[in-house]
């Protein structure tokens, strides 16, 4: 691409009057918008809402209670499942789960944004031979 507007640029240039029609044109440069992000991280912290729920404190006490039970009671049947009603029942009667709100924190990426006008291209424009000729070219 830049070997045609050289070539036509010198073509115009170098034309005698006697040959060449009436030749004039203008070169003009285009320019574009760049942004930049830089990124960087912050910490936010929310308050954020939190059941009492004390399944997860009922769960751990059933399967305590039901290994207790199962070794606690080898010959008995259902020694196990006996074991596990009732670790699940003190399980949840001693939970210290409480609801309310507590803050949770995480971090977010964000991003600084700078703009700057770059060269992107030009435009050749001219006149030869009776036609509008437009040629693009990188300097």
């Amino acid at each position: 691409m830049k070997m045609l507007a050289i070539a036509a640029m010198v073509g115009v240039i170098g034309c005698s009057p006697a040959l060449a029609d009436s030749v004039s044109g203008e070169v003009t440069d285009h320019y574009k918008t760049i942004i930049n992000q830089k990124p960087y991280k912050v910490e936010i912290c929310r308050e954020v809402n939190v059941s009492g729920d004390k399944t997860g404190d009922a769960l751990k006490g059933a399967i305590i209670g039901g290994i207790i039970g199962n070794n606690v009671t080898k010959n008995v049947d259902n020694g196990g499942a006996v074991g596990a009603l009732l670790g699940g029942i003190i399980g949840h009667s001693q939970s210290k789960a409480t609801g309310g709100t507590r803050t949770q924190c995480s971090y977010e990426t964000r991003y600084e944004e700078t703009q700057r006008e770059v060269y992107s291209h030009s435009i050749m424009t001219f006149w030869y031979g009776g036609k509008h000729h437009r040629v693009k070219f990188v300097k």
